[in-house]
C-alpha cells in the first residue's frame, strides 16, 4: 500500500530525479530527457506483463514512467555485468542466490524496509536476499518462494509421517511389478544437491554453518559433520534396498509417477500444471521426519526484485528504492507477482490470498526451509554434494556414504581454498 507520506514526497523525489541528471549529463548523454524520468525494470517473459501492472500503477501514482525489458531470466545476471549505462536496468528480477556475488561486484545497492513490514515476511526469506560477512543487508525484496515436496499417488500409497512409513510404502509398491519406482527422486549421472536435500537436512547435514555474527561462514562446510556423519549408515541402507537410486533421473521419475509406475515423487510448483492435468488421484505433503533431532527440510529458492548500481545513475534512484522496498513489499503485489509465474508468495498476509490448492500445499510443504547459500563459495558445493549422493546410491559397486561425503567436503574445501 502506498503511504500518505510516500504520496506528499512524489514531487520532491520527481524534482531531485531531474536535478540528478543533470548532474550526470556526460554519464547518460544518450539517455533522453523522457528516458531519464523512466524506472527501468528487466524481468522474464513469465512476470512481464504482471510487473507491467504492478508497477504501473505505482508509476501512475508517483508520476513517473515505468518501462518493462523482457529478458530470458537465466541471462539477465550475466547481461546485467556488461551492459552499457544508457540501457542498464534500474531495477532486476532475479534469485537470491545471486545476491552475494551482485553485492560484492556492486551491482546492487542495499535496501531499507520498515520493521512492521519486514514482519509480514519469514526471517529465512528475508535472510535470503541478505548478504554481508560482518554486517549482513538486505539486497532484495522477496517476491516469491520455491521448493519442492513429496507428491504422493494416493492410489498407491499415502502421506508418510516417519522415514519407515516412507520407506516401508515405497518398497512395497516397487516390489509389486517389474518396472515400478517407489521413490522417483531424480539425480542421475551427475547427481542433483537440490532435490536430495531433505534427505541430507533430515540427516543432519548442512553446507555452510554461521560465523559469530550469523553470517554465513564459507569456513564452516557441514557437509561431513559429525553428527552427519554418525547417521551416513542410514544412506549405505537406502541404497542396499534401492530405496535410493541414482540412476533415476528428471524424466525418468517423472513419466514413471505420471504412468502411475511411481509411488512417490520429488518435485516443485513447476510441474503444477502438469500434476493438475494428470488426471491422478495425488496429494502433496511435507517431507516426514527421519527421527535423527534435525528437520527434514528442503532447500529454498527465493525470488525477488532488487535495485542495480545504474538506478543512481539514471537520477532515479529514491524512486526505484520506493518502488522495490515500498510498493512491491504490499501484499496485493506480492500475490500478482509471485502468481504470475506460480509460485508461492514470500510475504505472509499474501500468502493467505492464495486460492490455488497445489500451489497451497508445496507453499506449506516450504515451512522451515533451507535457503541455497546465497554467497560465491555455493557455486564450488554443487557437483561435489550431487556426486556423493550418486557414489552412494548407485546400487552395486556403491561407495560406503561416510568417505563419500567426507571425500566431497575435502573437495569443496580445496576450491573454496
Amino acid at each position: 500500500m502506498i503511504s500518505k507520506r510516500n504520496l506528499r514526497i512524489a514531487g520532491v523525489m520527481f524534482v531531485a530525479a531531474l536535478v540528478s541528471v543533470v548532474l550526470t549529463s556526460t554519464a547518460t548523454s544518450s539517455r533522453t530527457a523522457t528516458s531519464a524520468t523512466t524506472v527501468r525494470i528487466w524481468a522474464d517473459a513469465d512476470r512481464k506483463a504482471a510487473v507491467e501492472k504492478v508497477a504501473g500503477a505505482w508509476g501512475a501514482a508517483k508520476g513517473v514512467e515505468v518501462e518493462v525489458v523482457q529478458k530470458d531470466f537465466g541471462k539477465i545476471r550475466d547481461d546485467l555485468k556488461t551492459v552499457q549505462p544508457e540501457t542498464a536496468p534500474d531495477v532486476i528480477v532475479g534469485a537470491h542466490d545471486w545476491v552475494g556475488q551482485l553485492s560484492v561486484d556492486g551491482s546492487i545497492v542495499p535496501l531499507v524496509v520498515p520493521q512492521a513490514t519486514k514482519a509480514q515476511f519469514p526471517a529465512y526469506a528475508l535472510s535470503a536476499m541478505s548478504y554481508g560477512t560482518a554486517v549482513k543487508r538486505l539486497y532484495g525484496v522477496p517476491v516469491a518462494l520455491e521448493n519442492v515436496a513429496l507428491v504422493v499417488n494416493k492410489k498407491l500409497a499415502s502421506a508418510p509421517k516417519t522415514i519407515a512409513s516412507f520407506q516401508a510404502q515405497a518398497l512395497k509398491f516397487q516390489k509389486k511389478a517389474s518396472g515400478n519406482i517407489g521413490l522417483a527422486v531424480p539425480q542421475g549421472a551427475n547427481g542433483d544437491a537440490y532435490h536430495m536435500y531433505p534427505f541430507f537436512s533430515g540427516l543432519c547435514g548442512y553446507v555452510f554453518g554461521p560465523n559469530s555474527a550469523g553470517n554465513l561462514d564459507p569456513s564452516n562446510i557441514g557437509v561431513a559433520n559429525p553428527k552427519f556423519l554418525k547417521n551416513a549408515k542410514t544412506i549405505d541402507g537406502w541404497n542396499k534396498t534401492g530405496f535410493l537410486n541414482s540412476k533415476i533421473d528428471y524424466g525418468v521419475g517423472k513419466d514413471a509417477f505420471l504412468a502411475g509406475k511411481a509411488a512417490f515423487w520429488i518435485t516443485g510448483p513447476w510441474e503444477s500444471d502438469t500434476l493438475k492435468k494428470s488426471g491422478l488421484s495425488y496429494t502433496i505433503a511435507p517431507f516426514p521426519s527421519m527421527g535423527t533431532g534435525c528437520a527434514s527440510v528442503p532447500f529454498l529458492g527465493v525470488q525477488g526484485f532488487m535495485v542495480t548500481k545504474f538506478a543512481a545513475v539514471h537520477g532515479v534512484e529514491s524512486a526505484a528504492k520506493d518502488l522495490v522496498a515500498g510498493y512491491f513489499t504490499s501484499a496485493a503485489s506480492q500475490a500478482a507477482l509471485a502468481a504470475a509465474n506460480g509460485r508461492f508468495p514470500a510475504n505472509t498476509e499474501a500468502a493467505k490470498l492464495v486460492k490455488d490448492p497445489v500451489l497451497r500445499l508445496f507453499g506449506k510443504a516450504s515451512t522451515g526451509g533451507v535457503p541455497m547459500p546465497n554467497i560465491p563459495q555455493m557455486s564450488s558445493v554443487w557437483s561435489e554434494l550431487g556426486g556423493a549422493w550418486v557414489k552412494s546410491t548407485k546400487g552395486s559397486g556403491a561407495v560406503p556414504a561416510r568417505a563419500s561425503f567426507i571425500t566431497a567436503s575435502r573437495n569443496i574445501a580445496n576450491k573454496i581454498g
